[in-house]
């Protein structure tokens, strides 16, 4: 007779215990009212992204349509993929491609590893008084617009008058046009990037390197190491990860070049290695209304930017590093 009875109590709490969703819902209830403030900061963030990002992307759908402002999105017509097919076909596609992916590896080859060399660095120095006086003086370019910086440019090397142009001919012996000169186009997009965002970089690694374990590099010392060994064989391991995921959002963000940094730089001889990606939509689409047209050039390169991301994270994790996601 007992197993009845046990039966029949075990059947009745399990009667009156509430369901799963329920106990789930409580629980989140409890949850959010304990960190109601943490999503009350959270709610800003996720409105930008919601109005700013995603809300826009509605309008991607015109990159498949003949789209007539009078008609609206909805009442233009579809043609299928006919914009894509002719922007990979127009004579302006290889250029607009050759030029950005340039712009894109000189400055993930040549800026990149400059702000992990210039964090590396910083984390040299000793003297807490250089090292706060030398962060500020390269943090400082990060928050000075484009076009003050694309200023300084046609002041530094405005021809017969500008200083960089005087030294800079006078070293080399010749007279050359710097701001007009198709050859010495991209190297100035470079020193630009390198000045404006190098020391604003670099404050992500160097948050890294302060999580780096001491103690390493006391037993490396007793050891014998020197600083460069310390660098090699600590410094750099300890912030690998970190690096591997800037690189991933760098690789991610390779045709995004700039609009701004490029439009102010570009003029009509040096327009053939200076158009790219960003600059061409604003130019086919808001000065010639071709608006279908360049926002399937626009959801072209935001596609390869996917593709890349997700490529990258994909060979860090199969060669056993820790990626994005």
């Amino acid at each position: 007779m007992a197993a009845p009875v046990v039966e029949a109590e075990t059947s009745g709490r399990a009667a009156s215990r509430p369901p799963a969703r329920e106990r789930k819902n409580a629980k989140f209830s409890v949850h959010f009212a304990h960190y109601k403030w943490l999503y009350l900061l959270l709610l800003p963030g996720v409105l930008y992204f919601a109005v700013f990002r995603y809300g826009p992307m509605y309008g991607v759908s015109i990159a498949f349509k003949d789209y007539v402002p009078f008609l609206g999105v909805n009442g233009s017509r579809w043609v299928g993929t006919q914009h894509f097919e002719d922007f990979f076909s127009n004579p302006d596609f290889p250029r607009l491609l050759g030029n950005t992916l340039i712009l894109a590896f000189l400055n993930l080859g040549i800026a990149f590893p400059l702000t992990i060399v210039l964090a590396l660095l910083l984390n040299e120095v000793r003297l807490s008084v250089l090292k706060r006086t030398v962060q500020t003086l390269v943090y400082i370019p990060h928050f000075l617009s484009w076009t003050i910086v694309a200023s300084l440019s046609f002041l530094l090397f405005a021809l017969d008058i500008g200083p960089m142009f005087q030294f800079l001919n006078n070293v080399m012996g010749t007279n050359i046009d710097f701001l007009s000169d198709p050859a010495w186009f991209r190297p100035l997009i470079v020193l630009q990037e390198i000045w404006k965002n190098t020391g604003w970089g670099t404050i992500i690694f160097l948050a890294a390197l302060s999580t780096v374990d001491q103690d390493q590099y006391e037993a490396a010392i007793i050891d014998g190491a020197g600083r460069f060994r310390r660098v090699w064989h600590i410094t750099l391991p300890g912030i690998r990860s970190t690096i591997i995921v800037m690189l991933i959002l760098a690789i991610g963000q390779m045709l995004n070049t700039g609009f701004e940094q490029i439009y102010l730089m570009t003029n009509a001889l040096n327009r053939d290695v200076a158009d790219v990606f960003d600059t061409y939509v604003y130019f086919v689409g808001i000065t010639q209304g071709a608006y279908s047209y360049s926002t399937a050039v626009g959801l072209f390169k935001s596609l390869v930017g996917l593709v890349l991301i997700f490529g990258t994270n994909w060979l860090a994790k199969r060669f056993n590093q820790s990626g994005l996601f």
